[in-house]
């Protein structure tokens, strides 16, 4: 096919990066989910033939997705046996003797654990710890959720397992001829950012959080004690008729409509709409006072004897491994199987209460809902759910958290003295968790983000393309000769800021396609390429401007009722510093 589309000897070069520039666009706009795109990019490519199908099926045998999915699975040993658990008790212990210890141990906690195990887990389960210390010192969990997320991508740099991106460059370099990097390579410079970044959020950062309330503060009333009651409207009652939102009854101080079921139909996006018919069941909620009252209404007939339940409002976080993802909340029918209703949702800028049915649910949501206590943990076990007000008290294998650490630390240990490669290590350690029942292999593989795998698989076939079509060599080609005659410092500068701007404003991945890239313009200036390789790492990795750029930073949006701006704020001059402090030390540590 390329044959028809030929527009010269750059033909394939140009039609990939033209292929290549259509995702970018596409990524932006987010049209359709990042791993679409990306699959989408690399199926294109192959029909166009700029892709061998033998250099793509070689693409498989690449060793960094698969360390990364074997490395899910011992994390996930690790969250189950709660061998992480464990550390956040004995910090957040101290809380109200010494605040300022408690916080300070929970992020060394967050910084040294996201160096061994992947993030996102450890920030899942750290928000309701940092949301209930927040409760306890009287301030805002929106002064230290972002910190939280901060501390957690700061300490995935320190180590090559700290992150899926810092495995995907190493393969992506090795693929391409460097030697592989050693697992505390890159701790050095880390450490250094690190130990800067823990200055910024210290001093620097409390000045620019926001303090603002969480959804559940903003959009649920604070008078305790309130229930959901459901009574019927009987034959004889005068209601019947009446439209729904103007009954007195249901208007008085503390009552909130909440639904009128109809038969097996809710009416409740409609009521405004709706008038009260014979049978329709009314749910309300109300504080018991006006409970009582209700129930002897001569127009009103309580549903059944046990029709009155205590409620609560609780904040969820939808997670990576959460079972509702993809689904609309009207395809759930919460209230039909859980009792459960969802008052609002919070995505990125916004809370959500209109229109609720039609909603999918996406990774980073914070949904707010209501009802009883135990159909709430009901849901939450069976969709697994994260309750951002209490860490959880799900039960642990606690016996088996030894074997789990030991599992990491051999990985660690091993590799470090290089007796086998990360990926075997890795293999061995998910084997023995398995077999010794650390985790079962239902709850490992729902660790497991099927869809970060297929992202990467596809974009290391579009990197592939990159360099097969020779698209590489012409970027490199134009490239080089503005910054050929560029002191170190810049040479590493210019490299990770065009990282770090294009996985801010798409993903991490994009370190897949800047990589060869970066490799290309090193062997055309003539230096040795592993300081750019390493720029490319730490730029794709340190992402705190935005919160699309980095998992952990849409897992604390919700919970911490952040604005988009609240991450450019507070992000923006973090991501310069960082980079500048990289770009110094870089040409030092690896000589250009």
């Amino acid at each position: 096919m390329n044959e028809l589309l030929s527009l010269g000897p750059n033909s394939d070069a140009l039609m990939t990066l033209g292929v290549v520039a259509l995702m970018f666009v596409l990524f932006m706009r987010e049209v359709y989910p990042t791993e679409v795109v990306a699959i989408a990019g690399a199926a294109i490519l192959l029909a166009l033939g700029v892709l061998p199908y033998e250099d793509a099926r070689e693409v498989l045998a690449n060793p960094a997705p698969w360390t990364i999915a074997a490395m899910f699975v011992v994390m996930g040993a690790l969250v189950r046996t709660g061998a992480l658990e464990w550390f956040t008790r004995l910090a957040s212990a101290q809380a109200d003797t010494r605040p300022g210890l408690a916080i300070g141990g929970l992020m060394a906690f967050v910084v040294v654990a996201s160096a061994f195990v992947n993030n996102t887990p450890v920030v899942v389960v750290m928000i309701p710890v940092f949301v209930q210390l927040a409760r306890k010192l009287n301030m805002s969990a929106s002064k230290l959720l972002i910190p939280l997320s901060y501390a957690a991508i700061l300490g995935g740099s320190l180590t090559l397992i700290g992150t899926s991106t810092n495995l995907l460059v190493d393969g992506v370099a090795r693929s391409r001829g460097l030697d592989p990097f050693t697992i505390f390579e890159i701790t050095p410079l880390a450490i250094i950012l690190v130990a800067w970044g823990a200055v910024y959020l210290r001093f620097i950062a409390p000045y620019l959080l926001p303090d603002r309330d969480s959804m559940a503060s903003l959009l649920s009333d604070k008078l305790p004690s309130k229930f959901f009651t459901e009574i019927v409207i009987p034959i004889d009652s005068v209601l019947v008729g009446q439209s729904a939102r103007k009954v007195e009854l249901f208007r008085r101080d503390g009552v909130r409509l909440v639904d009128v079921v109809r038969g097996d139909l809710s009416l409740r996006r409609s009521l405004t709409e709706t008038n009260l018919a014979v049978g329709d069941r009314v749910v309300l909620r109300t504080p018991m006072s006006e409970l009582l009252s209700l129930q002897q209404d001569p127009n009103l007939r309580p549903a059944d004897q046990v029709s009155s339940v205590k409620t609560s409002t609780v904040e969820v976080l939808i997670t990576p491994g959460c079972r509702m993802i993809g689904r609309t909340l009207g395809a759930l029918r919460l209230r039909r199987r859980y009792g459960v209703y969802t008052l609002a949702v919070h995505r990125r800028n916004q809370n959500i209460a209109q229109s609720l049915d039609d909603l999918t649910v996406q990774v980073g949501d914070t949904l707010l809902l209501e009802g009883a206590t135990e159909d709430i943990k009901r849901l939450a076990a069976e969709m697994d759910l994260v309750d951002i007000s209490q860490p959880s008290e799900r039960a642990y294998r606690r016996s088996h958290a030894p074997i789990a650490l030991a599992a990491l630390a051999g990985i660690v240990v091993f590799a470090a003295l290089g007796f086998a490669p990360i990926l075997l290590l890795a293999v061995l350690a998910m084997a023995v968790v398995f077999l010794t029942r650390c985790i079962d292999s239902d709850e490992a593989f729902a660790f497991i983000d099927g869809r970060l795998l297929a992202l990467i698989f596809a974009m290391l076939a579009v990197a592939t393309a990159l360099e097969t079509s020779g698209a590489i060599e012409l970027i490199v080609v134009g490239f080089a000769p503005l910054i050929s005659d560029l002191p170190p410092f810049l040479v590493v500068w210019a490299i990770y800021l065009l990282t770090s701007v294009l996985s801010e404003l798409i993903n991490h991945a994009v370190a897949v396609v800047l990589t060869p890239v970066a490799i290309g313009l090193a062997i055309n200036l003539g230096v040795d390429p592993r300081p750019l390789v390493v720029a490319v790492m730490v730029a794709a990795s340190a992402t705190f401007a935005t919160p699309i750029s980095y998992q952990t930073n849409m897992m604390v949006f919700g919970p911490g009722g952040y604005k988009f701006t609240d991450f450019l704020k507070v992000g923006i001059p973090l991501n310069l510093s960082v980079g500048l402090l990289a770009s110094a030390f870089i040409p030092i540590i690896w000589p250009l």
